[in-house]
């Protein structure tokens, strides 16, 4: 595919970022006023609930005001579209004044999510709202989890190289909405006590550009099978329960440096090369064990450790919150972006500031 000058398009560029967040909520209120009761009697609930590394975090449903852990599926997936509208639109929006780009400039919109399925979906529904064309592509990503960003981002760069237009990615997680009847699993409450909702959108355009961007270089996967066990994310009767094994570090422990270390060989650097870790904060353990692996110090996952604890783990969408706060502190030459998620599965991504 070729530009308006006739050249042709060889690169994708990351040229705007947006975030939307609902309510605050205040980690200590939640556990006194709601999560207290809802685990009488665990006595290790209360430790776990504040292991986590949160101190705040955003959603829809403030369970000290609203109990929905005895709703069935359907009116959480009703309350996921009433609410995912307005916070989708916002992110989007937001990431194309950040790209300096019109919505009817684009070609390709992605939505993620893992926490909320609708049909006709909100590919179809925010396209419509925020002005995009009625030829606009549209690609649903559903139920891949918290690493599902980075798939989806080298979905929309290898669309824009292909088709030379911009392209939109939104990540939109309401993770509130599956608050589980009481549970004496020790996974449930950790699941309770570290998701947060949130909505991050970016755009990618084509070319190398003049203007402050990311190239996105190479995306690399790693999935270990073996354990796919380990971390689940079931469609139930009462919404969607989280099964989480407390062996998911030990097991990154033994992919992580490979798997980074593949990445950035088959693009002729090494680790000391990287200037910036985009580093999804999957929780307190995760980051301490990508840091000990990759030998990082602890300003290089000072930011994630920083979302982790303003926002929690916002599943898909965090690791865009993590890369757009690295920019705009200190822009970086080069990044690679860290996700995780069911499969056992760890995906990467390589950006190169332009």
């Amino acid at each position: 595919m070729c530009r308006a000058d006739g050249k042709p398009v060889t690169t994708a560029r990351l040229t705007g970022m947006g975030q939307a967040f609902p309510a605050i909520m205040h980690q200590d209120q939640l556990w006194d006023q709601f999560f207290s009761r809802h685990y009488a009697g665990m006595d290790a609930a209360g430790r776990l609930f504040g292991s986590v590394g949160v101190r705040t975090r955003h959603g829809v449903v403030n369970p000290c005001d609203e109990d929905v852990s005895g709703w069935g599926t359907g009116a959480r997936m009703e309350r996921f579209l009433v609410e995912a509208m307005p916070l989708g639109k916002d992110a989007v929006a937001a990431a194309l004044d950040d790209a300096g780009l019109a919505p009817d400039e684009i070609g390709l919109f992605a939505v993620v999510s893992c926490t909320g399925y609708v049909s006709p979906g909100l590919d179809i529904r925010l396209a419509a709202d925020l002005g995009m064309g009625s030829d606009v592509q549209r690609l649903s990503v559903g139920h891949m989890g918290c690493y599902a960003a980075v798939p989806g981002l080298g979905a929309v760069s290898d669309y824009v190289v292909a088709r030379g237009r911009p392209a939109v990615l939104l990540c939109l997680e309401l993770p509130s909405l599956h608050v589980q009847p009481a549970t004496s699993r020790l996974d449930q409450v950790v699941a309770h006590a570290i998701f947060g909702d949130a909505a991050a959108a970016v755009v990618v355009e084509p070319g190398s550009g003049s203007g402050p961007g990311y190239t996105v270089v190479d995306v690399l996967a790693r999935t270990d099978t073996s354990t796919a066990d380990h971390m689940t994310w079931d469609v139930t009767d009462m919404g969607f329960r989280m099964g989480l094994s407390p062996r998911v570090p030990a097991v990154l422990a033994r992919h992580v440096r490979d798997v980074v270390t593949e990445l950035l060989t088959r693009n002729g650097l090494a680790l000391s090369d990287v200037d910036g870790w985009a580093v999804h904060p999957g929780g307190p353990r995760i980051l301490d064990v990508v840091g000990r692996e990759l030998r990082l110090g602890e300003q290089d996952l000072a930011i994630s450790r920083g979302v982790l604890s303003e926002h929690g783990n916002c599943s898909s969408g965090t690791v865009l919150i993590v890369l757009d706060q690295l920019t705009r502190q200190r822009r970086s030459g080069t990044v690679v972006v860290m996700a995780f998620g069911p499969g056992l599965t760890l995906y990467t991504g390589l950006l190169v500031a332009s």
